[in-house]
């Protein structure tokens, strides 16, 4: 696979024991860092610090940690005032409940006000599992990027989380990072190339290509394995990781139309308003292209093991390979 050297992924992807680890613990590690790198950076979670990874830096930095409570407008406008007082604020929750809960303080005292602060959604999709649809974020790149000034990023593994983390700190803008729960395989390393605002090529056949996907978030490994069962059986793919989704890279997809025949987008979030909407938008202006949106189709999560609900949704690799072939049956 000379992507996999080219791009500097990990070169276990296709190992059967790939090592895996929740794209949160990525984000922990990242505002770690950020806080010894920065001495603004400051930490304020609304009672789950565990659950999202900010325990690490509230052990490290306890002076710069604040315990909101269950109180996410609160979060909200306590991180606000401390940005406008020169603080770089993130703040943590379940994606359900920040953004979910506190949007209308997310959009009027940091995007309107033109804050940098860090909004961080962890357990976001349907692989929460057991804690059921009331908890299973499905709509938080939708509400996030709709709100001018929001970056919005999406990991794709714990590294990525980790230099998104970093990043989102460098940035003078407001910015969601969308966190996954489970364990997910590695899919890059410290090399792999990481830039907000740049689509990643994880996966190309070699000759002329049909399908084109893209992927974000903890499918993104799920892509990968289908892009290589499609090779195999002689569709010809080519993969984009798209961990930022605002801004997105108009470059990069709309070169992918031109490449390819049609395009696939993988999501776990609802269709409508999504990442694959925002593929849209681009290339309905300026290169009209064959379309197969690949996510939750206007419904809500409900319990299960992570795993069971992700084939349930046909986000799983079979899933995926199957819609490939779908969406090549149409050309």
């Amino acid at each position: 696979m000379p992507i996999i050297e080219k791009e500097k992924l990990n070169p276990h992807l296709f190992d059967a024991d790939v090592e895996q680890e929740p794209i949160r613990k990525g984000f922990g590690k990242g505002l770690l860092v950020c806080g010894e790198r920065n001495e603004k950076v400051v930490g304020l979670c609304a009672d789950l610090t565990e659950s999202t990874q900010m325990h690490l830096f509230r052990d490290k930095f306890p002076d710069r940690f604040v315990q909101i409570g269950v109180a996410e407008q609160n979060l909200a406008t306590v991180a606000s005032g401390m940005a406008s007082m020169g603080k770089i604020p993130f703040i943590t929750s379940y994606a359900m409940f920040s953004p979910g809960r506190n949007w209308e303080q997310i959009r009027t005292t940091i995007c309107y006000n033109d804050q940098p602060v860090k909004i961080v959604g962890s357990h976001a999709g349907v692989s929460v599992g057991p804690d059921g649809g009331t908890h299973q974020a499905l709509e938080d790149i939708a509400i996030t990027r709709v709100i001018p000034r929001m970056m919005v990023l999406s990991p794709c593994d714990t590294i990525e989380a980790e230099k998104a983390t970093l990043a989102a700190m460098d940035t003078s803008t407001p910015v969601y990072i969308r966190l996954g729960r489970e364990k997910t395989p590695i899919i890059t390393t410290k090399n792999t190339p990481f830039e907000v605002g740049k689509a990643q090529v994880f996966f190309q056949s070699e000759g002329e290509l049909e399908i084109g996907i893209i992927a974000t978030g903890g499918l993104v490994y799920n892509a990968i394995q289908a892009s290589k069962k499609l090779e195999d059986e002689g569709v010809k793919v080519k993969l984009l990781n798209l961990s930022t989704i605002k801004p997105i890279d108009r470059e990069a997809i709309i070169s992918l139309a031109k490449e390819t025949k049609a395009i696939l987008t993988v999501e776990e979030h609802q269709v409508v308003g999504g990442m694959g909407s925002a593929v849209a938008e681009v290339l309905s202006e300026e290169h009209p292209t064959l379309l197969k949106f690949l996510g939750v189709h206007d419904q809500f999560g409900h319990s299960g093991t992570p795993a069971e609900l992700i084939e349930e949704f046909g986000m799983g690799i079979q899933g995926i390979y199957n819609s490939a072939l779908e969406l090549r049956e149409r050309l």
